[in-house]
């Protein structure tokens, strides 16, 4: 099977399932490349993404590796197996991998948590809201690059998942455009959290427990919770973070925050105040 040029953060993350795996079994590289009659390289392009892997051969590393978790490896069969060519391909060589890579990750998950402190999180936001954010980037945008980021965001709102959030208030507030733009976008919101599938939280400036949300973060449920995702913002694109540990330490992070975040009809009835009030 041919290399690929490049692996998707999807493509990567299962290669790093397979080298956890294999780790945790206490083979090395060479050991588990004779298993499959490959070699040491082989063995390195499979668990980097950059090859690909059979149901067969994925299953039998599984056996060799001891791994009796059947849903865990049925979830990565479907990751192997998966031929999908969604939407965002069409935005291939256009945007950022980085881009191409979050709209995957939406396409598979499970469920959403998020929490906003500074912005309104880009699956809610209103077309000028995102113009708006993407325009303040440095160094600038062009025109077309511009446009293109927009209308991907725009692609990304399509898709229904159960999406928890808590935003605080400082992100209703800041004016990334005019007052019109900040009106509009918080009257989307009240509309947004009347949603089936939507559960939208505030934190007020006064209220009290605000430690534990001092920074945004996006929990994205995998098929399995071993395949979970967190993503943070980075520099140089998103950081996606999906070690065991860290992944308890964001899920109980997310716990915390909703604890000392206002219920979502009072949620509902703040943000329709502030936006009264531009």
């Amino acid at each position: 099977m041919p290399l690929r040029r490049e692996a998707t953060a999807r493509q990567m993350r299962l290669g790093v399932e397979l080298r956890r795996l294999r780790e945790y079994a206490g083979l090395t590289a060479i050991e588990a490349a004779a298993l499959l009659g490959a070699n040491r390289s082989q063995m390195s392009h499979l668990e980097s993404g950059l090859a690909g892997v059979s149901e067969e051969r994925l299953r039998r590393l599984a056996s060799h590796y001891a791994c009796t978790d059947e849903t865990f490896i049925d979830a990565l069969v479907a990751m192997a197996t998966d031929r999908t060519r969604g939407w965002w391909e069409d935005f291939r060589g256009l945007l950022p991998t980085s881009f191409l890579d979050l709209a995957e990750l939406d396409h598979h998950c499970s469920f959403r948590h998020e929490v906003a402190i500074l912005y309104v999180p880009g699956l809610l936001q209103t077309e000028d809201y995102a113009r708006a954010v993407f325009s303040a980037r440095l160094p600038e945008l062009t025109s077309d690059e511009l446009e293109l980021r927009v209308c991907h965001r725009m692609r990304r709102q399509q898709i229904i998942m159960p999406y928890k959030l808590v935003i605080h208030e400082s992100a209703l507030r800041i004016r990334v455009s005019d007052r019109a733009a900040s009106r509009a976008q918080l009257v989307r919101l009240v509309e947004l959290s009347e949603a089936d599938h939507i559960t939208l939280r505030i934190i007020p400036f006064d209220l009290d427990g605000f430690a534990t949300a001092s920074s945004t973060m996006t929990y994205v449920g995998g098929p399995v919770p071993k395949l979970d995702t967190v993503v943070r913002d980075a520099p140089h694109g998103s950081l996606l973070i999906d070690s065991e540990a860290q992944l308890s330490v964001y899920r109980t992070r997310f716990r915390r925050v909703e604890d000392v975040s206002l219920e979502p009809d009072r949620s509902r009835d703040f943000i329709h105040k502030l936006a009264k009030e531009l």
